[in-house]
């Protein structure tokens, strides 16, 4: 039998808990990676502070094993798809939490389209829905790497094209289809005719013309009454 020994904190808090930028950047951080709270974000912060104090160590290392440790923190950050081919240890000097938080399993599920939202993802990997490599994992905050195999577990009813949250995920996709709308084409506008205008003027000028020689025949007939 073993010695039981006693399960320490693998993370360390802020050093003051009453930072509103720090609060506000937390905030935002778990919003968008659908974080139960905020002490997952101190555990990866913690991860990448020893991964960058390791660097720092090795920059000042020319030793053979200086040397070996060199590669194999590069080669490991390379699996992890947070540096690319070619990276230095400057350049683990410049990785944000950011870089770590999407690569967690939870965030991968959702940017491969296997999930619709964070909340889901990690209530699919909750209830043993994802396999990484054909094996259940029950884990959001495992680490992907790029040669990592993510699916539905064999058991699991998403397998089924007709399961109702896979035809949701098709119809949002068919909703995303850019529609072209085609521009409609004017009416011509219609131009008065010339004949109308003038054959109004002309009906006016008849009607004054025939009115007033009446009404000047009428005037003289009173007159004439008038004098006899």
């Amino acid at each position: 039998m073993g010695i039981v020994r006693k399960p320490r904190k693998k993370y360390s808090g802020p050093s003051h808990p009453w930072e509103g930028e720090r609060i506000e950047e937390e905030r935002i951080l778990t919003k968008e990676y659908g974080l139960k709270n905020k002490k997952e974000i101190w555990k990866l912060t913690s991860k990448l502070s020893a991964i960058k104090k390791q660097a720092k160590r090795l920059v000042a290392d020319t030793s053979d094993q200086g040397v070996k440790e060199q590669e194999l923190l590069i080669k490991r950050l390379i699996s992890l798809g947070i540096l690319t081919e070619g990276a230095s240890l400057d350049d683990i000097l410049e990785i944000s939490v950011k870089q770590l938080l999407a690569r967690r399993l939870q965030s991968m599920i959702l940017t491969q389209g296997i999930a619709r939202t964070s909340k889901q993802a990690r209530q699919m990997i909750a209830h043993g829905h994802i396999t990484v490599n054909a094996n259940k994992t029950n884990i959001p905050s495992y680490l992907v790497k790029t040669s990592d195999d993510l699916a539905y577990a064999p058991s699991s009813p998403f397998t089924d094209n007709e399961h109702p949250e896979l035809v949701i995920v098709k119809k949002e996709d068919l909703k995303k289809v850019d529609v072209v709308e085609l521009p409609l084409k004017e009416k011509p506008k219609e131009t008065p005719t010339k004949t109308e205008a003038p054959k109004e003027v002309a009906e006016v000028k008849e009607e004054t013309k025939t009115e007033a020689p009446k009404e000047v025949a009428e005037v003289k007939e009173e007159i004439k009454e008038v004098t006899e």
